[in-house]
């Protein structure tokens, strides 16, 4: 082949280099997001006096993970299911922020080891510092460090809380007409701990007050429902329980083994909350908690989070997260009830983040009554909040 050849040859070798890497980090990130967090959409329709009554309250969603995707929670965006915007539309009061750091491949709720992650593809699609690529540590304090920038560039529509008088302050606000809407921010396991406690301190500096033990695999902390031995905690497990007991974070249940679960149970002493999850007495499943770990929720005061995923609740109707909450609140009361949406959590769901009335209008046409729906819909989790914070 000529010189001449060769180097034309080059030039379209580049080229498509070039062109490729523009869509890959142009688009494809974007499109892997608007895949996983889809909204099938609903013919559910509020009514009048679910729309009245939705306007009077302080919605709290105790899970969401839209800090994982490459979008501003304050642009309005066609794809997920939480922005700025969607948030006002739905009347959230306090929306919780979980930081997703780790997913194995394979994924499921059976059985997954924590040897793969296929969040580094993301990471780096995504653009993110190089970090973060493979230090799961480095990706929540970036996740903490992009949504607090959002925050600060709010106009004070977003506020962060970190404290029983921020979440207070919030309160204050909106009862006064104040257009703001409280951000908490959470750890959706702790395996970013690696071992080390200074670790712990750096994510509380970040601005993180709720915190899991684990997520979809087992951890150096304890067991998770969906690992491969599903154990209980572990020396460091009960050391961090015990670091937790003695600051302002809020003890979270979601994804935890049975066994950890039950000795998190005996040994702290606030109210938990599990943020978003189904119950096996409607649907049945590994994820789902038992009735015996309901009524363990119960004693010790805290809240179930009735997530509105197919995998949670078996469907995805506002009916079906409605059925979830009815059964909960019939068997251990409607004081240990919340909702955790799960939004953006690599789920369809029915409804974003602006459709949350209807969410009320179905709770109503279960019988609860408008009192009953406040507390489902907020009340029962600030006051567990409160007692954490």
């Amino acid at each position: 082949m000529s010189r001449p050849a060769l180097k034309r040859l080059a030039t379209i070798v580049l080229l498509l280099v070039v062109v490729g890497g523009v869509l890959f980090f142009g688009f494809a990130p974007q499109l892997v997001d608007k895949r996983f967090n889809p909204v099938a959409g609903t013919k559910y329709a509020a009514s009048e006096a679910a729309v009245s009554l939705h306007d009077s309250l302080n919605v709290v969603d105790l899970h969401g993970d839209q800090m994982l995707w490459d979008r501003d929670v304050l642009a309005q965006v066609d794809r997920g299911h939480i922005d700025l915007q969607r948030l006002q539309r739905g009347n959230v009061g306090l929306q919780v922020f979980s930081a997703v750091t780790k997913s194995p491949r394979g994924q499921n709720y059976e059985s997954n080891s924590g040897d793969t992650d296929r969040l580094t593809a993301l990471m780096i699609g995504q653009l993110r510092p190089m970090r973060t690529w493979f230090d799961v540590n480095a990706r929540a304090l970036d996740q903490a460090r992009r949504i607090t920038k959002s925050i600060d560039q709010s106009d004070g529509r977003l506020q962060l809380v970190k404290s029983a008088t921020d979440l207070e302050d919030v309160l204050h606000a909106r009862a006064n007409g104040d257009d703001v809407i409280g951000v908490l921010l959470a750890m959706e396991g702790m395996h970013d701990l690696r071992g080390s406690m200074d670790r712990f301190g750096s994510l509380i500096a970040a601005g993180y007050r709720m915190m899991a033990f684990v997520h979809f695999f087992d951890n150096d902390l304890g067991g998770s429902a969906h690992g491969v031995q599903k154990g209980a905690l572990t020396d460091e497990g009960r050391a961090v329980l015990e670091a937790m007991r003695e600051t302002n974070v809020v003890m979270d249940l979601a994804h935890v083994s049975e066994a950890s679960m039950n000795e998190i149970l005996d040994r702290f002493d606030r109210p938990v909350v599990v943020s978003h999850t189904g119950v096996r007495g409607v649907c049945p499943s590994q994820r789902n908690l038992s009735d015996e770990i309901l009524r363990r929720i119960a004693d010790n005061g805290g809240v179930v989070g009735v997530g509105y995923w197919e995998g949670a609740i078996c469907g995805i109707e506002p009916a079906d997260i409605a059925a979830s909450a009815r059964y909960v609140a019939d068997l251990i009361g409607v004081e240990h009830v919340a909702i955790g949406s799960d939004f953006d959590g690599s789920v369809e769901t029915a409804i974003d983040a602006s459709g949350h009335v209807l969410i009320t209008s179905a709770m109503l046409d279960v019988g609860f009554t408008r009192q009953e729906v406040r507390m489902i819909m907020g009340e029962n989790a600030i006051r567990v909040l409160r007692a954490n914070l």
